[in-house]
């Protein structure tokens, strides 16, 4: 399928059924337990056509939360105006929030430091919207300045949801605004 070319229906039920499945399992039992004899079991569908569309489990996982990636960049720039330097948009505090029912699952994917398959995500869909915005600001750091909100904010998510550190969702919300606003304000 090419980009701008709309899905197969069936192909977006079929992988929207193993998402949930998956979702459902993890919320069960941590991802490295689960296997595709259960999730496709409870998918109804079967192993062959797991297959046609996921190369693996943790390619499944990385798809189904790839939302919370798309959140995580609209929470970031949902702020209209000038930036508040302290406090955060409320949609980041709604967005760390939102991460307690499938934590388990985000740890095993976001490793901390904010690598692994789904840090490596977050970071590429995250910077490509950080240096659009900095391009069209016309700011001659834009590329440098996109990566480094990129890996800050993947850092502190990941670290964030392994526990190190100690902060409630407002609260981090707020901590790691203020580390975003000043990298923007430090060029």
């Amino acid at each position: 399928m090419s980009r701008g070319e709309p899905e197969d229906p069936r192909a977006a039920r079929t992988r929207a059924r193993l998402r949930a499945a998956l979702l459902d399992e993890c919320a069960e039992r941590p991802l490295a337990e689960v296997g595709v004899a259960a999730l496709v079991r409870r998918a109804g569908v079967g192993r062959a056509t797991f297959y046609v569309h996921y190369d693996d489990l943790e390619a499944l996982a990385v798809d189904a939360c790839a939302d919370v990636v798309r959140e995580a960049v609209e929470a970031l720039h949902s702020w209209r105006g000038r930036p508040d330097p302290v406090r955060a948009p409320a949609a980041l505090g709604e967005f760390f929030a939102s991460l307690t029912p499938h934590a388990a699952l985000y740890r095993a994917l976001l490793t901390p430091g904010g690598g692994g398959p789904l840090g490596r995500v977050l970071h590429r869909d995250l910077r490509a919207y950080s240096l659009r915005e900095r391009e069209r600001a016309g700011a001659a750091d834009a590329p440098l300045v996109a990566s480094a909100v990129a890996a800050t904010f993947a850092g502190v998510l990941a670290d964030w949801l392994h526990g190190l550190l100690d902060a409630d969702p407002a609260e981090i919300a707020d901590q790691v605004w203020q580390l975003l606003v000043a990298l923007h304000a430090s060029r």
